[in-house]
Parts: C-alpha cells; structure tokens; sequence
C-alpha cells in the first residue's frame, strides 16, 4: 500500500525552474550591454567631435537614469554646456517617459 502521506516535489521543483526562467528572460530585456551603453564608445561622436545619434541617446540613458548634467558631461566628454542642451533636449523629447532609441 502506498503511503499517502509522501511528498511528490516534482511540480513544485517545475514551477521553481519556470519561474526562474521567466526571471533571466526579464533581467535579460532590462538589462543594458556595456558595448550599447557606454559613454566612452568612440561611436558617440563624429570626426568632428559632434554626438552621433548614438551619443545622444547615450546622454538620455544616463539621464533617465537621474545623472547630472555635470555627470553626463564628464562621462562623455563634452562641455557642460552641450550636457545642458542635451538635458533641455531629453526634457521636450519626454524625460524618463520617452521612447528610447534602440542603440547598436
């Protein structure tokens, strides 16, 4: 006779291993990769020294992510005048709430 008192774990151990799985599938899209979102990547500026569209999404991230400006402009290297324009620029665009461009 089989004992009615056991413990089958086998359902609980699946729904560990899914949710877990769901877990790294939202860590994965929230996640942004150094080589996309790096303020020293030579791809943020052109020959001239201007900001590439990847520059200027580069200097959103870092203010959606509450940066300064005087952050922003240090980490990408450019005047602290040109990091107040791109804030101005980042606040008509939506701030935090707007559309990100897809980098890379």
């Amino acid at each position: 006779m089989p004992n009615q008192n056991a413990f089958d774990p086998k359902p609980v151990l699946d729904l560990i291993a899914s949710i877990e799985a769901d877990l790294l599938r939202l860590k994965g899209m929230l996640e942004v990769t150094p080589e996309k979102f790096d303020p020293a990547n030579p791809h943020n500026k052109t020959a001239e020294g201007k900001l590439t569209a990847e520059g200027v999404e580069c200097c959103y991230r870092m203010f959606d992510q509450g940066q300064s400006r005087y952050s922003v402009a240090r980490a990408m290297k450019i005047s602290f005048a040109a990091a107040t324009h791109r804030f101005k620029a980042w606040r008509e665009v939506g701030g935090a709430k707007r559309t990100m461009s897809l980098m890379g």
